[in-house]
């Protein structure tokens, strides 16, 4: 933006001018020098702050998703939140996690390259005690993993990337698969150590073990879809395409609920006391007669009018009506 100078400051400029406390020719050469700005190439700026939100966004689902499958898996509380998202070299990030960790290494076709998921040891030991059918705390001393504590691991995060496969339905249809499981961070050269990353930090509690989960996406993989990660097109796309998705998403889950059905015979008031009284070989009157129709319920609402009967020696209900929306039920006081 360009100042604009009120009157007074015009005359004050003029003054000193005039009277030799500035000098024209040396503001001019101040206004010729090219202003220079620190540049560390180290630290490469590949993603704007547009890219960073939008990731951010992205995860945010990723980290809901995992969350649920944790939890349906482990079976206690599990909590995963997105602390930060940043861009940093690759060699920055090896040197901040532990020389023993969990690097899940994988690949997402159609993106071309190396991701990884790395779990610090806490959050993944925990996880083994509870798969385990331990209580869910991690060791005080983390060894090497066994072979059969390797295949453990393998198949909960090989499933849990699959969760990353939805998150990122809105931007690009993803395969995630898991090629490598190693704990040795020097061991893993996805990309050169310059080159710059998107790291993606989750803050993960289960039961009373709390840890991080990072989530490393080399610039160099998804370059070829960052035109994707704009906020203009993340929007567009969600009302364009998501909700379709969505909605065919919630009819498989939906349709494969489980809702109670209960066929109703009848039913009677009676006293605490003729309760009290009943023995073997008393009839209880019902409200309904035997031509009278069955009320079909599904969870508690009236759905269906049926017979009883029977079926290869089974109980069961023919249904002969179907009771339509916004019926009422009514009981007999």
């Amino acid at each position: 933006m360009v100042d604009v100078l009120s009157q007074n400051e015009i005359d004050a400029l003029l003054a000193a001018l005039s009277s030799g406390e500035m000098d024209a020719e040396e503001l001019k050469k101040e206004e010729a020098q090219k202003k220079i700005r620190a540049y560390d190439f180290k630290r490469a700026v590949r993603f704007s702050k547009d890219h960073i939100r939008s990731l951010t966004r992205i995860h945010e689902n990723f980290a809901r998703f995992l969350t649920t499958y944790f939890s349906a898996q482990l079976r206690t509380f599990v909590q995963i939140n997105v602390v930060q998202v940043e861009q940093l070299p690759y060699d920055e990030f090896i040197r901040s996690i532990p020389k023993m960790t969990i690097l899940n290494i994988f690949e997402a076709e159609p993106l071309e390259g190396r991701m990884v998921l790395e779990v610090h040891p806490n959050v993944a030991f925990a996880m083994l005690d509870r798969l385990l059918g331990g209580a869910g705390s991690a060791p005080s001393k983390i060894g090497s993993l066994t072979e059969i504590e390797t295949i453990i691991m393998e198949k909960i995060f090989s499933r849990a990337l699959e969760t990353l496969q939805e998150a990122w339905k809105t931007i690009v249809d993803i395969e995630p698969r898991l090629e490598a499981l190693e704990t040795n961070p020097q061991f893993m050269q996805i990309v050169s150590p310059n080159e710059t990353i998107a790291l993606i930090s989750l803050s993960t509690k289960i039961g009373d073990t709390t840890g991080m989960i990072n989530l490393c996406i080399p610039h160099v993989v998804i370059e070829p879809i960052m035109s994707k990660l704009s906020v203009h097109h993340w929007f567009v796309s969600q009302k364009k395409s998501r909700a379709p998705d969505e909605i065919h998403h919630l009819e498989q889950r939906v349709s494969k609920a489980k809702l109670p059905i209960v066929a109703e015979l009848g039913s009677s008031r009676i006293s605490i006391q003729e309760f009290l009284n009943l023995a073997v070989g008393d009839v209880i009157a019902l409200h309904k007669t035997t031509d009278e129709g069955l009320e079909i319920k599904v969870g508690d609402k009236l759905k269906f009018i049926g017979s009883p009967g029977t079926v290869r020696d089974k109980m069961a209900v023919q249904i002969h009506e179907i009771v339509g929306e916004g019926v009422e039920e009514f009981n007999d006081e």
